[in-house]
């Protein structure tokens, strides 16, 4: 039940981004100057898809280990939810500096995480190497984008 609370939610998270991310798609972001290393629009989804899924399934493993209130679960539910604020910062608020600024404090929340889930579970930290580095290159690409664009 835990498990499929938490791959609900991440998936949950992930609808909430798209539904801020859409609406600038075709308008705002496809004006935009882009490094040559972006990859296709059609691309996203189905990597965010995986990553949420192993998310929900690292936060599962975890949460079997301790309690909703302990740290690993505490920095999941900051990490989701700075995982959406990126989307709205970056897509609904049409702002990649702020954008980047976010995406670093992701970063680390998703770091912080892997360790701790690693702690609690350590299959649960390996399951989060993956997102740690699609998250390091949405970084590169939101800092590309932001000074491509000022």
């Amino acid at each position: 039940m835990r498990l499929t609370l938490c791959i609900a939610g991440c998936l949950g998270a992930g609808w909430l981004g798209f539904l801020l991310t859409r609406p600038a798609l075709t308008t705002w972001y496809e004006g935009l100057s882009k490094p040559n290393w972006t990859p296709p629009n059609w691309l996203f989804a189905p990597v965010w898809t995986i990553l949420y899924v192993a998310m929900g399934v690292a936060a599962g493993l975890a949460w079997r280990r301790s309690s909703l209130a302990a740290v690993p679960m505490q920095l999941f539910l900051l990490q989701l939810l700075l995982n959406v604020a990126w989307s709205a910062v970056f897509f609904r608020f049409r702002s990649p500096g702020w954008a980047f600024l976010e995406i670093v404090g992701l970063w680390c929340a998703i770091l912080f995480r892997a360790i701790a889930f690693g702690r609690a579970a350590p299959v649960a930290g390996w399951l989060m190497i993956p997102y740690l580095v699609w998250v390091s290159y949405a970084a590169a690409l939101n800092f590309a984008i932001w000074r491509l664009n000022s």
